[in-house]
């Protein structure tokens, strides 16, 4: 083995992960019980991190603290080996190129009144991106994501729920990013929609070595995207391992009642979880009692 090779081996070994989150405190007010508890968690390159719970678990809280949109009480938060934990406004900024974030609601997440091509283009515009090379770098993740250029001129109104969110992933890949936080991205399309839109998270992973932070409830949408899945319940990690650990052989009862609560096509199926989930649920409830 050359020595060239014995350094590149070396360099791999001790890369940071693209996030690390480390023992993550989140509350809001000062006397409150805390809505995220000693969370952490990392992400590799290329990889997606299924972070799951219900409502009110904590899920969303995470991937607000990680973009800067609300404050850490403690813990800490490493982007590329870099603590952005308390990152000024400035310093966000400049992370905005590389770590990037797609919502839940196609509808309202784009502004009406700017065409396709305005909304996907505005980082590159406010970055200072030369009007030629933007139009080249729309049309180029407008084909990625699986619509024409022409889309560009047209308006938020004149899509559908499914083309608005690959819209809305154009404009989160327009700057090249590392990481996206994916927060509940496809809970509002319908299922077929929805078995799209992660078809092209999936592709566009494979192609570009992207990562994933993927939010969600539904434990069927989180098995068929990540490879590891994180499970939240009242802000504390209660279960973590591969997917086929915590699909297959899911060691607490919460995710077995997730499990349960998801959705599938099959109508039969359907209603096998929802006695499932209502065993679960009485099961729980007794439990507690």
């Amino acid at each position: 083995m050359s020595a060239h090779t014995t350094t590149e081996d070396r360099t791999a070994a001790i890369a940071p992960p693209l996030l690390e989150v480390r023992n993550l405190v989140v509350r809001y007010g000062k006397n409150t019980a805390p809505a995220v508890d000693d969370v952490s968690f990392t992400i590799g390159q290329g990889e997606t991190l299924g972070l799951i719970g219900e409502s009110g678990s904590g899920k969303t809280t995470i991937g607000r603290a990680i973009l800067g949109l609300v404050p850490v009480a403690s813990g800490r938060i490493l982007f590329q080996g870099r603590d952005i934990t308390q990152a000024s406004a400035a310093q966000r900024r400049a992370l905005r190129g590389e770590l990037r974030a797609v919502f839940q609601d196609p509808y309202s997440s784009l502004d009406p009144r700017q065409t396709i091509g305005q909304a996907i283009g505005e980082p590159l515009r406010v970055a200072g991106t030369s009007r030629g090379d933007r139009l080249s770098r729309i049309t180029a993740v407008l084909d990625a994501v699986g619509l024409p250029a022409a889309s560009a001129a047209r308006y938020p109104r004149e899509f559908s729920g499914g083309q608005r969110q690959r819209i809305a992933i154009a404009r989160a890949l327009i700057t090249d990013p590392v990481l996206v936080v994916c927060d509940e991205a496809v809970s509002a399309l319908d299922l077929s929609t929805q078995a799209q839109v992660l078809n092209l998270l999936a592709s566009l992973r494979e192609r570009s070595e992207l990562g994933y932070l993927f939010i969600a409830h539904d434990m069927a949408v989180v098995e068929f995207l990540a490879q590891r899945i994180v499970v939240l319940n009242r802000g504390r990690v209660v279960e973590e391992g591969t997917t086929a650990e915590v699909v297959g052989n899911p060691k607490e009862h919460y995710t077995r009642v997730l499990m349960a609560a998801s959705p599938v096509p099959d109508p039969d199926e359907q209603a096998r979880r929802r006695e499932t989930w209502r065993a679960l649920r009485a099961s729980a409830a007794t439990d507690a009692a």
